[in-house]
């Protein structure tokens, strides 16, 4: 065919571009979450506490993260990963913000990490809108609709669940709740005391009820020590963390009640507040999902690769971030060459059993939360350091 002169082969040049012109915008609309990077690439948001009272929880939330991106070239599903982290602070007034701009600037693919239940609370709206999954890495409390909402780590009343039934075996006479005033608190502590009264346990606190205190005001706990002394309690169970759970050890060791066997959920000792507690927080017993001296292979991996970056050992906030990636890595991988938010959120539900630092574990399909089995701990000498060590297994919760 000759090719076209003079006005033809303006007309047909510029039907060329144009038609060149509608590839690439196809090429682009068709790309990244909700039209924004390149094909292979998958936008994950990490909003996690990086400064205010939880600024340890969050560091290792994205430690964990990264260090599997790391350990798998950067790439989940055979896919680039693109991460962008955001700071949480204190919860709702400033997660919210945050999430805001990875979902409606950054067009995340999926949202994860988040330290606080009461910032998942608020930030759920916000993933309900823009239909993208949410893989938490951290307690959250229970919500209506859990159709794009996940959660490697445990809805935040399973520790006091699965440690009820120890604490009524062991403690001969009633038990002092205390924790504090916000929904963190307020879940972790009603998992203990539902369950406590449901199998025959007495609190000893005035009229059955929890003794809360103000969140993030209190640091001096004396005034509380005086009104648990006060009741006849035989022993303690509470939940605090960060630099809360510093204090709060710290203080009870030289008071009044220090004879009285301490029980908690195990962030009350859990990573760096164990060295900042130091010998106070010695004979503690706690309850989690997780501890560095599991016996399994992908623990030992996971512990191996942990220390080549970190001094000390990786915390449960680590663990179930580095699992918050696994399940993305897996996920991503059965949902396609370019998926979308919604094709990765049903490709988590497809998963099945999922290997585990911490042991073997699944969704539940009612709560999309862990199936798992908890560990009884104690902070006990470990050489020269003080460790949470496993001295038994609890309840398997979940679903």
């Amino acid at each position: 065919m000759p090719l076209p002169t003079g006005t033809s082969r303006r007309r047909a040049l510029t039907g060329a571009l144009l038609a060149l012109g509608l590839t690439v915008a196809a090429s682009a609309c068709n790309s990244g979450a909700n039209g924004g990077g390149a094909p292979d690439t998958i936008k994950i948001g990490l909003l996690a506490s990086l400064s205010g009272t939880y600024e340890a929880v969050g560091t290792e939330i994205r430690d964990g993260f990264e260090l599997y991106l790391k350990m798998h070239d950067n790439r989940l599903g055979g896919h680039k990963v693109e991460l962008i982290t955001a700071d949480e602070g204190n919860g709702a007034p400033t997660a919210v913000p945050a999430a805001t701009k990875l979902i409606k600037q950054d067009r995340v693919h999926v949202l994860t990490g988040i330290v606080g239940g009461g910032s998942v609370a608020a930030v759920y709206p916000l993933l309900a809108e823009a239909k993208i999954p949410f893989v938490g890495s951290n307690g959250r409390p229970e919500l209506k609709d859990v159709s794009r909402i996940w959660t490697t780590s445990y809805l935040s009343d399973e520790p006091g669940a699965a440690i009820a039934e120890y604490v009524r075996d062991n403690v001969k006479g009633e038990v002092f709740a205390i924790g504090p005033d916000y929904q963190g608190g307020w879940d972790e502590l009603r998992g203990f005391t539902d369950t406590f009264a449901k199998i025959g346990g007495k609190l000893a606190n005035p009229d059955g009820k929890t003794l809360w205190t103000p969140f993030p005001a209190t640091t001096n706990f004396t005034p509380y020590f005086a009104q648990i002394k006060a009741s006849g309690a035989e022993a303690v169970y509470t939940f605090y963390a960060g630099n809360a759970a510093v204090d709060f050890v710290k203080q009870y060791a030289q008071s009044e009640i220090s004879h009285l066997p301490l029980y908690a959920a195990g962030f009350l000792t859990e990573g760096g507040v164990l060295a900042a507690q130091a010998e106070a927080a010695k004979d503690i017993y706690s309850v989690l999902n997780y501890s560095p001296d599991l016996d399994n292979a992908e623990n030992r991996s996971f512990v191996a690769a942990w220390k080549e970056d970190h001094d000390g050992s990786p915390t449960t906030y680590a663990m179930a971030s580095y699992d918050a990636a696994a399940v993305l890595d897996k996920a991503i991988g059965a949902a396609g060459e370019n998926p979308t938010p919604e094709e990765i959120n049903n490709a988590i539900a497809g998963l099945g059993q999922i290997n585990s630092p911490r042991g073997t574990w699944q969704f539940s399909p009612t709560t999309h939360s862990p199936v798992q089995k908890w560990y009884l701990r104690q902070v006990r000498q470990d050489g020269r350091a003080l460790s949470n060590t496993v001295v038994g297994d609890l309840a398997t919760v979940g679903g």
